[in-house]
């Protein structure tokens, strides 16, 4: 993969990349490819940068999502990232394959913990963290067989599995998700962050980034899958 080719946007204090399927946002024990490290090397690379290179994770993606992510460059940009995350100031929206036919739009919302062990989300009323989403039906299709429904959402919060795990609470999981219930398989992705707005942490001009290059996306399957 050339990192280069994944950079949307880089000034002094952030860099905007797209996430391939199958790259961690942040390196874990596996140490597989991540683009934290990917990123750190160009930056090192392309400014001659001497020492250790600073680059601050705001926001992650699951290793089997693609899409749009901003990192920051400076400590202030991390924490003002940050801080309009914790405000809901920072706008991310997707594209999903979800498994049966979905309401044309509503909004989720429950409380949500973290099993640790089996590095899975799930509903607690009791004593999870509020998770909300909105979502809309862009259409419905077949896949092998299988009813679908691409949707649009829209994250209010960003709790861990948040997607995967209130979707598949309503009986709707993403298509091929099987930690979340799903009976099918795909080896593409079907959850794409496609577009991310926040404020400029120094300019505060409101930056807008968009990107469709999803495998899987509503588009390319309608000829071949539409019911």
């Amino acid at each position: 993969m050339e990192i280069k080719d994944k950079i949307l946007y880089e000034d002094n204090h952030l860099v905007v990349c797209y996430k391939d399927y199958g790259i961690l946002s942040q390196e874990d024990s596996s140490k597989a490819s991540d683009m934290l490290n990917l990123l750190k090397d160009y930056i090192k690379e392309k400014y001659n940068k001497l020492g250790a290179v600073f680059l601050g994770l705001v926001h992650r993606l699951d290793r089997n999502t693609e899409g749009v992510m901003v990192y920051a460059r400076t400590s202030k940009a991390a924490s003002r990232l940050s801080e309009a995350i914790r405000n809901n100031t920072f706008n991310k929206r997707y594209i999903a394959v979800v498994e049966g036919s979905m309401d044309s739009s509503g909004t989720l919302i429950d409380k949500l913990s973290k099993d640790e062990k089996n590095r899975k989300a799930y509903i607690d009323n009791k004593n999870g963290k509020e998770a909300i989403l909105k979502y809309t039906k862009l259409l419905e299709a077949k896949i092998n067989g299988v009813l679908v429904s691409y949707v649009e959402i829209e994250l209010v919060t960003g709790r861990f599995h948040q997607i995967r795990c209130q979707l598949a609470n309503i009986g709707h999981p993403l298509f091929a998700d099987t930690k979340y219930g799903s009976k099918n398989f795909t080896d593409k992705p079907v959850l794409q962050a496609y577009s991310l707005t926040f404020i400029h942490p120094t300019t505060k001009e409101e930056m807008v980034f968009k990107k469709v290059d999803f495998t899987n996306n509503f588009e390319n399957l309608r000829g071949k899958y539409e019911a």
